[in-house]
């Protein structure tokens, strides 16, 4: 079983309802009305704050999952929750400047890159 790979899944799920949330929340506040996408540099970063979220989620579940299939449930993980600390930090970086997104967007580019490499390494040496 992998419980704790599941509670970091759905960690992430709640963590991308809540950027779903904050852009609504804008949008209200900018009055950036539907179906405009742009008009208000606040809305605008909440909205890529979302999007940007959204693009890594395939990358960042397919390989937490394998990862724990194929290493640990444990450090899949850890390395989860690194990856959500990182759009938290990105989350608050973005929200304040464009700027400021680098350092979340660094830490979480690593955990998935960690969880994406961890995975494929573990497949290839099963293969040969």
């Amino acid at each position: 079983m992998y419980h704790l790979t599941a509670l970091v899944t759905l960690l992430a799920i709640a963590f991308y309802f809540f950027t779903s949330i904050n852009v609504s929340r804008a949008r209200s506040r900018t009055g950036v009305k539907v179906p405009a996408m742009s008009g208000h540099p606040d809305f605008e970063r909440a909205f890529r704050i979302q999007m940007n979220t959204l693009e890594w989620m395939p990358i960042v579940l397919p390989a937490l999952w394998l990862f724990a299939a194929y290493i640990s449930d444990a450090i899949a993980a850890g390395l989860g929750t690194v990856w959500i600390i990182g759009r938290i930090v990105y989350f608050i970086g973005y929200s304040q400047a464009a700027a400021k997104r680098g350092p979340g967007f660094a830490i979480q580019a690593l955990a998935a890159i960690a969880l994406w490499a961890g995975a494929l390494g573990a497949v290839v040496l099963r293969l040969v």
